[in-house]
């Protein structure tokens, strides 16, 4: 079983910058790709971006130049440092991993979900 804790989310006025992380904990032998989404009301969920276990980055074209992230591969955590916040970013945050967990003699990949985090970017 595999676990991630979110943390960072907030209240913050519009231009302002907030970072956010996620750990993962438990039966993890590798992870692959993590990534942020997020859900704001009225919308579906969305991604933000995400980064390979090489580092490779990839964002949305609505955060492009606004937001980065990151990970710690020793940590089994990842980052997103959000800048100049509008209040159309206000939403649920959200951070994924596909996780290979071993099994026996076997081993499964299997895409996790944080339990989300709220952040409002006030105008």
């Amino acid at each position: 079983q595999v676990q991630l804790v979110e943390s960072g989310g907030g209240l913050v006025q519009a231009g302002a910058s907030l970072g956010l992380s996620c750990a993962a904990f438990g039966n993890i032998f590798s992870i692959k790709v993590m990534g942020w989404y997020r859900h704001a009301p009225g919308n579906q969920r969305e991604l933000a971006a995400t980064i390979t276990s090489g580092g490779s980055t990839n964002y949305a074209d609505s955060v492009k130049g606004g937001f980065t992230i990151s990970r710690d591969n020793a940590k089994n955590t990842v980052y997103l440092q959000m800048n100049s916040l509008k209040p159309e970013e206000t939403a649920v945050y959200y951070c994924s991993m596909g996780v290979r967990t071993l099994v026996g003699m076997s081993s499964i990949l299997y895409n996790y979900w944080g339990q989300g985090t709220q952040v409002t970017v006030s105008s």
